[in-house]
């Protein structure tokens, strides 16, 4: 596979795949257990919606039947996960989850991609976190409430807010020496989040974290980068 600007070009299926992979069939039963399996396995926890949305390859239908049988068989068990607002969700998870550690995730900011697994269910990350993203890249500029392509940003184990940044100018990641702007446009902090003295601060070094990977060497900000609540 070769990129040609946004353009993807693919080699033929036969010529990258070895037969003995490519040849093989699985029946319908096999492969909505490896679906299952594989959705519950990455996302931890899971309702059965959120499994059968996974993949895109097994209905609803079909994830609360495997739900039902995994349960009945000691792969699974029930559990009840608390969402943003304080209620409670039938959800599924490993044996042993609830009885492993969980590391205290510290105060770091962290800018997102829209992409990151924490929020590509959309509906899922708004449940858990009270986080409601849209990436509005498909949004007529009019009717956008951010902008282009802005990113979540994420403080511990809470979405706090999102950032407008853009790389200009920049060299292609890894080059040495960096050289380029990453221009920070806007910053959106969620209601109640305050942007206090520690808070910039830490903001501030992830900035120059994104601007490392980026290849900038330089950050530029807005005079009215920090905006209202969203």
């Amino acid at each position: 596979m070769r990129r040609e600007g946004f353009r993807k070009i693919y080699d033929l299926t036969e010529r990258v795949i070895p037969s003995q992979h490519l040849e093989r069939r699985f029946d319908v039963e096999e492969t909505l257990d490896w679906a299952c399996n594989g959705a519950l396995d990455r996302l931890g926890f899971a309702t059965a919606g959120e499994i059968a949305a996974f993949w895109a390859l097994v209905t609803p239908e079909e994830a609360k039947a495997w739900c039902t049988q995994a349960l009945a068989q000691g792969r699974v068990i029930e559990v009840a996960v608390e969402g943003a607002d304080g209620s409670l969700r039938r959800g599924f998870a490993r044996p042993g989850l609830l009885d492993e550690p969980v590391p205290e995730p510290g105060d770091r900011l962290r800018v997102l991609s829209p992409f990151d697994p924490a929020l590509r269910d959309r509906k899922r990350a708004e449940r858990l976190f009270g986080f409601h993203y849209r990436i509005e890249i498909y949004v007529p500029e009019p009717q956008r409430r951010y902008g282009y392509y802005v990113f979540p940003v994420l403080e511990g184990a809470r979405l706090i807010g999102r950032i407008d940044i853009k790389a200009e100018g920049r060299s292609k990641v890894g080059f040495n020496p960096p050289h380029g702007t990453l221009a920070l446009r806007a910053f959106w902090p969620e209601p109640g989040v305050s942007m206090g003295k520690g808070r910039l601060v830490r903001l501030e070094a992830e900035l120059e974290r994104v601007a490392r990977f980026a290849g900038c060497d330089r950050i530029t900000r807005a005079t009215d980068w920090l905006r209202q609540a969203g």
